[in-house]
């Protein structure tokens, strides 16, 4: 007897809509494009090896000015170093306090109208394109020099970024909490509070730290246009020449920054990274300690009682409760002495808002001043260090990044040893290199394109690094077990799986360079910032407005086009 086979029928799946072709060879054919633009940049700008050797010979000359350094007194160094701290930390809370929002209101989950949803998101990607420094030239001319206006541009111009890296995990989270409280006819507000912050609290947590990280190395860039603490005092120092002590302070940025960044990442472990049972270390302890006054999970069904006879009805201090306790009074205490350490008067806050009906048509109409064709080419000059520091770090950081991946790496001390000259790179703000490079070259943006392909190579590598340690290592074993070489597998396996996540680490690593060219001509090293500077010093806002605007129309086009070419190729 034949037997039939019944199988439950099963809905028809959907095939994948495949990319046009057009598309994909488009968007290949815009990547040819930016190598080519890339390497003629290199060109026209005149970097060369006959310039880099020309740069080393005046290295000793450089380093003779330079030692022995003249490090300040440990009362003002100690002084500088709170007001620079005070300054980020509190730029940091404004950014999250804004951000977090913004955010809400722009994540498709949790926004409530279209239209409030389009100009939060407008608001967002607006101060993500506008650099911290020309913000930082409108609030310096509302409420003067100081701490505010360096609060208030780096506070505004991260809400770019916080605000886009928080719409895009409350996407992602799960939002089962929020729809059970939906149906159990909480509010909006309820669903929020209750349903979406406890489960963002780490992409909080660590999105903050990590923005705290890049606006102590971007103080140091306002501090040339009068933002106080470190920067400012660097900036005195190399400006009247005295190397000795402007190196001593750059010694010191770069140290405090390399502290910050360990400590960040220390915090972002213990903070977001609970495993089963108790954590480790200090947190662990006061699990542990905690812990230990709470009653066995066999008795939870019966109320406690306390001494006095009565039931308790609060939920009992164990170590979840005591850390969280533990962490918003630090909190608190930090930004209490960050708002007295920065010296922030209230009532100047007041008098610049009350100001700004006087100011804003001095911005009005945008006008270039006779000088279209010079700002053109400044702003060209600034696109050619954008690229031609990409190309150069890119060189360099695929090797690096390559070696410093674990999977990748011939052995785990290889490995180690370029993931801390990454971290080293990473932590060195690209201004004091533009400054030594400066000094050491001459005025002109070839410094600064080296200065930022060297910033390039920390960022660029650690992305490359990790992104060759995500990929399939069963491919690469499978490889190896056919009798491949190290480099076989690496060009045929590793290297092609993390290909689409490189190029869009390359489009966004050429997004920044261009962002960070526009501040480095404060410091002579080339391109529209130097016209930005000099048309503030001379009171001329309307050619600020009108550099804003050009500003804000190539980086918008930067990113249209790179969000198009990562679609295309992923």
């Amino acid at each position: 007897m034949n037997s039939v086979l019944l199988v439950e029928p099963t809905a028809p799946s959907v095939p994948r809509r495949p990319r046009p072709r057009t598309t994909t060879v488009g968007a290949y054919a815009a990547l040819a494009a930016l190598l080519v633009g890339g390497i003629w940049s290199c060109t026209e700008l005149g970097i060369s090896f006959t310039t880099l050797a020309e740069g080393v010979d005046n290295a000793a000359s450089f380093v003779s000015r330079m030692f022995p350094l003249d490090f300040p007194p440990v009362g003002e160094l100690l002084s500088l170093t709170g007001q620079t701290l005070s300054i980020v930390t509190l730029a940091t809370v404004l950014s999250v306090a804004l951000g977090l929002p913004l955010a809400i209101a722009v994540a498709s989950t949790t926004s409530r109208r279209r239209g409030s949803a389009w100009t939060a998101r407008t608001f967002v990607v607006l101060m993500r394109a506008v650099p911290d420094l020309v913000l930082a030239v409108i609030f310096f001319r509302l409420f003067g020099l100081g701490a505010l206006p360096g609060i208030l541009a780096m506070g505004l111009h991260s809400i770019g970024m916080v605000g886009k890296l928080y719409a895009d995990a409350i996407e992602q989270l799960d939002h089962g909490p929020m729809e059970a409280l939906r149906t159990a006819g909480a509010s909006r507000r309820q669903q929020i509070v209750a349903g979406i912050l406890p489960l963002l609290l780490p992409q909080i947590v660590g999105t903050a730290l990590h923005r705290f990280d890049i606006n102590l190395r971007g103080s140091v860039v306002l501090g040339f246009v009068g933002v106080g603490g470190l920067g400012m005092a660097m900036a005195d120092a190399l400006t009247t020449m005295d190397y000795q002590r402007g190196m001593a302070l750059a010694l010191i940025v770069l140290v405090l920054c390399m502290v910050v960044e360990l400590i960040s990442s220390a915090a972002r472990t213990a903070l977001l990274g609970r495993s089963e049972g108790h954590r480790r270390g200090s947190w662990g302890i006061i699990d542990r300690l905690a812990d230990s006054r709470v009653r066995h999970p066999a008795a939870a069904h019966e109320p406690e009682r306390l001494r006095s006879g009565k039931i308790r009805v609060s939920a009992p201090y164990d170590g979840e409760r005591v850390r969280r306790t533990v962490v918003v009074t630090l909190t608190a205490v930090v930004l209490a002495l960050a708002f007295f350490g920065a010296e922030i008067d209230p009532a100047r806050f007041a008098a610049g808002l009350g100001n700004i009906g006087d100011t804003a048509p001095l911005f009005w109409p945008p006008s270039a001043a006779g000088e279209w064709e010079t700002l053109r080419d400044g702003m060209l000059v600034t696109v050619q260090i954008g690229l031609a520091a990409t190309l150069i770090g890119v060189v360099l950081a695929v090797p690096i990044g390559s070696l410093a991946a674990r999977n990748v790496a011939p052995g785990a001390r290889v490995a180690t040893c370029f993931r801390s000259l990454i971290v080293v790179t990473r932590a060195t703000p690209e201004l004091i290199l533009a400054i030594v490079l400066i000094v050491m070259m001459g005025l002109g943006p070839v410094p600064g394109a080296l200065a930022l392909a060297v910033g390039s190579v920390g960022l660029l590598g650690k992305l490359v690094a990790d992104s060759l340690e995500e990929t399939d290592v069963r491919v690469q074993d499978a490889l190896r077990a056919n009798g491949s070489t190290r480099l076989q597998v690496y060009a045929a396996a590793t290297f092609r799986q993390a290909l689409p996540a490189l190029v869009a680490h390359v489009l966004y690593q050429l997004d920044v360079n261009i962002r960070a060219a526009t501040l480095l001509g404060i410091v002579g090293a080339g391109g529209i910032g130097y016209y930005l500077l000099n048309a503030n010093r001379v009171l001329q806002f309307q050619t600020v407005t009108f550099i804003v605007a050009m500003i804000l129309v190539v980086i918008l086009a930067l990113e249209a086009i790179s969000a198009w070419i990562r679609r295309a190729v992923s």
